[in-house]
């Protein structure tokens, strides 16, 4: 079975962090760092050379495939910035109606800037998918 291509790296966070051009940008990525930071109560890892992530927890599938990965993390792309809740979405419609302006993929968040979120609910949604996370993979 292959290795996966993204896995945690001895990079720095914070050299990453300073590379990043634009200002929005790179504030929005400070804020989710403390929020992230502050919800896990991990410290940030370079995972690959574009996600930082918080925490780690270990998953197995029926196919027998199996590996370790992040509980939270984000991504400064080009296009959006991406923020990864792994619980994906379908739990929690309350909240993603009162989230404000983004889109999604099947564990992706993905918002050009984090003012055009409500942060305490955001950071309302990732506290809820640690932890519901954390109870599914102990």
């Amino acid at each position: 079975m292959a290795d996966l291509k993204t896995a945690p790296t001895k990079a720095s966070v914070r050299a990453f962090l300073d590379t990043i051009d634009n200002d929005q940008r790179r504030t929005d990525c400070e804020t989710l760092l403390r929020m992230m930071k502050k919800v896990t109560r991990t410290n940030p890892v370079m995972w690959g050379t574009s996600i930082v992530g918080f925490g780690t927890y270990h998953y197995q599938y029926d196919s027998g495939r199996e590996g370790t990965w992040f509980l939270t993390g984000f991504s400064p792309r080009k296009q959006a910035l991406t923020l990864y809740v792994m619980a994906g979405f379908q739990h929690y419609p309350t909240l993603m109606k009162k989230l404000g302006k983004h889109s999604t993929g099947s564990s992706c968040l993905y918002v050009k800037r984090l003012d055009d979120l409500d942060l305490d609910v955001l950071q309302e949604l990732i506290r809820e998918s640690v932890r519901h996370v954390r109870q599914r993979h102990p």
